[in-house]
């Protein structure tokens, strides 16, 4: 008698792409007798993979000579649960991620806690058994926004110790309390953690970690300030401290000083990050739009 809960397995399709198309136009014409809706949905739940780079925007660009894969057995209900996660770009050595705010990007040692890295250990098991994700850096609970994480311990090693030769450029966009009048401006302080785990900044070098924060207006509202912080180096709290410095909290900042909760969340998000890969040393671009409360704020 047959198992009616065991899945049928089905060979992957392999197509080798003669002449340069969109993804979802080369999906219609490989198979012409699925709905437009169920094509779409390969791309959705990360089905395709081209020269094992995950596929799934629609607009995606083949050119002749790619070799595109379709994994039938792909399954889906690991793929949905990537609630709070959307996968931007994936090979076999790295994988980059939009986090939404409220997901902590690894466990405080509680078991089975939903964290970004849980998710995506589950999202590469699902691909093949053996795969396994690396924390390479890590974004506050509240923070959104972009994020990398390794998939072969070779690429968490490069990251991880040569994170400046690497990482070309991260911005921040955050929202503080007050108007700022100054366009821009920098901050370098010296960073130290207390047995409170909060992090506190001295001008002069008192054995903590040098930091360095650059900051520009973006948007002023009535009662708050957007700005875009570039970062030379990555502390812990590192802008949230530096803003509280100058005397502009973060709004949701209560930790450093904020008193409005305007949007009920930290008024923090990582907008992009540009950096050389690992292993094909190929420079990537990735970017997060402006949560729409933040803009809400300014206007």
């Amino acid at each position: 008698m047959k198992d009616p809960n065991k899945r049928k397995i089905k060979e992957n399709t392999v197509i080798t792409v003669t002449q340069g198309m969109g993804a979802l136009e080369l999906l219609i014409k490989t198979f012409p007798k699925m709905s437009r809706t169920n094509v779409k949905s390969l791309l959705t739940y990360g089905q395709v993979t081209s020269n094992y780079t995950l596929v799934t925007r629609h607009d995606h660009k083949f050119v002749a000579g790619d070799v595109v894969q379709i994994n039938w057995n792909k399954d889906r209900t690991v793929s949905a649960k990537l609630k709070g996660l959307k996968v931007l770009f994936e090979d076999m050595d790295i994988l980059v991620v939009e986090k939404d705010k409220g997901i902590l990007s690894v466990s405080t040692g509680k078991k089975d806690e939903a964290t970004a890295y849980n998710t995506l250990k589950l999202h590469v098991k699902s691909q093949h058994p053996d795969n396994k994700i690396f924390i390479v850096h890590r974004l506050d609970r509240d923070t959104s926004g972009v994020m990398i994480f390794a998939k072969t311990v070779h690429a968490k090693r490069l990251l991880q110790t040569e994170w400046t030769t690497y990482i070309k450029k991260r911005t921040y966009i955050a929202v503080v309390e007050g108007v700022i009048t100054e366009d821009q401006g920098t901050v370098h302080s010296w960073l130290t953690e207390n047995s409170q785990f909060q992090v506190y900044s001295s001008p002069v070098d008192n054995g903590g970690k040098e930091s360095t924060t650059h900051f520009e207006v973006r948007r002023r509202g009535k009662q708050f300030t957007m700005v875009e912080a570039t970062l030379e180096t990555g502390r812990k709290n590192q802008i949230r401290i530096h803003m509280k410095e100058l005397g502009f909290p973060i709004v949701g900042d209560k930790k450093y000083g904020a008193t409005s909760n305007p949007i009920l969340r930290l008024g923090l998000h990582a907008q992009t990050i540009s950096f050389i890969h690992p292993i094909t040393k190929e420079e990537l671009y990735f970017t997060s739009k402006i949560p729409p409360s933040f803009l809400k704020l300014v206007r």
